[in-house]
């Protein structure tokens, strides 16, 4: 079955990467999977948001990592969106992880380059092991050393590397690092890729696809094939 994942909660209905978007993307049953993205505030928070600098999603300036968490839950990360999130503040990982505990599966995307975020994997780890939800979690990041470092800390959780185009020695990137899980822009994708991958063991995610044909033509690809969009309803829709 086609797995439909929520890109950064439902984003196509709510702000991106907040309680909201997350809420409506758990009370659809036909949403599978939910993917959000966490960095780190300089107290050493894991919290939700994409962006490395503040202004697009929350009415801030400046990098996330130079606020403390209680900075940052004083901004506003819902107004851009529409007046009635106004209020809406960006999210600590430790409220999605109640929230969406034992409710669906969840991609994790941690959201740093070289070490800029030093403890961010084990912080993140440490919270998934705290509400026992080891086993409903891929782990992803474009940063190799991340997952690499992910995978020490608990070899059993599922991990999965990000790439914008079509990866060369797939197998043995992902290999190198510990991870079992591919994530890729859904332009570089092939049907013959995608079947080779989840024939031979490799879960493959595919990014992120609102165009409904691009939708439908994917779905088309394998039946196991997870796309993640902003817009769920567009999927479920195709899937009736």
């Amino acid at each position: 079955m086609n797995v439909c994942m929520a890109h950064r909660g439902w984003s196509g209905r709510a702000p991106e990467n907040t309680r909201s978007a997350i809420r409506l993307a758990l009370a659809e049953p036909r949403i599978h999977s939910i993917e959000f993205d966490v960095q780190l505030t300089k107290d050493g928070v894991p919290v939700v948001i994409h962006d490395f600098v503040l202004g697009r999603t929350a009415n801030g300036s400046g990098p996330v990592g130079s606020y403390t968490y209680a900075e940052l839950r004083k901004l506003d990360a819902g107004s851009w969106f529409g007046a009635e999130f106004k209020g809406e503040h960006i999210p600590a990982l430790e409220e999605i992880l109640q929230e969406s505990q034992g409710r669906g599966r969840l991609n994790i995307e941690l959201k740093t380059v070289g070490n800029l975020y030093p403890g961010l994997e084990e912080k993140v780890v440490k919270l998934i092991h705290q509400y026992g939800m080891q086993h409903d979690v891929y782990v992803t990041s474009f940063d190799h050393d991340v997952i690499k470092r992910v995978h020490a800390l608990d070899s059993s959780m599922k991990t999965g590397l990000i790439f914008e185009g079509k990866p060369a020695l797939v197998r043995e990137q992902l290999s190198k690092v510990g991870a079992s899980v591919l994530s890729m822009s859904y332009m570089h994708m092939t049907k013959e890729f995608v079947v080779e991958m989840i024939e031979s063991g490799i879960p493959v995610v595919a990014w992120t696809v609102d165009d409904p044909e691009a939708i439908q033509r994917l779905m088309g690809f394998h039946p196991d094939i997870q796309i993640c969009t902003n817009y769920p309803d567009r999927m479920i829709g195709l899937i009736r």
